[in-house]
């Protein structure tokens, strides 16, 4: 019963870590672009909800991360309702987008202004 309750925390652990891609490469150019679901928001061909990037106006699905990993897609603001602004680093390879960093913008709270003093 241990093994298996240890065994199944690593696999969650490392399915994290290889999904999540906040390790920054202070090397490389950070990369400004929309996220989406490439079906639900780009109109993209596929079936059900894939995470994809448009750069420069060019849509492309996602390897190295996925749709869940950055919240729930159905949400009022996930990917599957909403076109969010990210930084991204990675190359397009194969016509796909090989992610090695991926980092959601935060959104603005709807429904404020703020007042000039």
């Amino acid at each position: 019963m241990l093994f298996l309750l240890c065994s199944t925390t690593v696999f969650a652990v490392a399915k994290e870590k290889k999904t999540s891609l906040s390790n920054r490469d202070s090397s490389k150019t950070i990369i400004i672009a929309e996220a989406a679901c490439g079906e639900c928001q780009f109109k993209m061909p596929g079936s059900g909800c894939d995470l994809a990037v448009r750069i420069e106006g060019v849509s492309y699905f996602v390897d190295g991360t996925d749709i869940d990993a950055h919240g729930d897609a159905h949400e009022n603001d996930g990917f599957c309702n909403a076109i969010r602004t990210v930084n991204v680093q990675g190359i397009v390879k194969n016509g796909r987008f090989a992610a090695t960093y991926f980092q959601l913008q935060p959104t603005k709270p709807a429904g404020k202004m703020l007042e000039e003093k």
